[in-house]
């Protein structure tokens, strides 16, 4: 059996100590939080090193606006974010916080797109 240190609640504890603020946002919600950036980090690990490298690049380059890059540009920052499936994170994100599930044709698209 675990020591009481080692146990989720005790380190949850410590850890509200230990941040400012942390100790008003309920544990649920810092799960909750945890669990959509591991998603996140799924989606930008689709992309290889590189491909993440240049898309922050592209990002930085256009500051944020598409209009900042090339049309050439445009279509690569295009492509790398459509490899990462933003709109699968999403479907993913709101499963993962809600008790109420999404249809399939939100998350995943038309049948026609798949």
């Amino acid at each position: 059996m675990a020591s009481n240190e080692n146990s989720l609640p005790h380190r949850i504890a410590h850890a509200a100590q230990r941040v400012p603020g942390l100790r008003r946002v309920p544990a649920v919600r810092l799960i909750a939080v945890a669990e959509v950036a591991l998603l996140a980090r799924d989606h930008a690990l689709r992309l290889t090193p590189a491909e993440r490298r240049r898309a922050l690049e592209l990002v930085r380059i256009g500051r944020g606006r598409r209009r900042n890059l090339s049309p050439r540009e445009q279509s690569e920052l295009s492509r790398l974010i459509a490899k990462a499936e933003p709109r699968l994170l999403a479907g993913e994100a709101f499963d993962a916080v809600s008790p109420v599930k999404l249809p399939r044709r939100l998350v995943y698209g038309s049948s026609r797109r798949r």
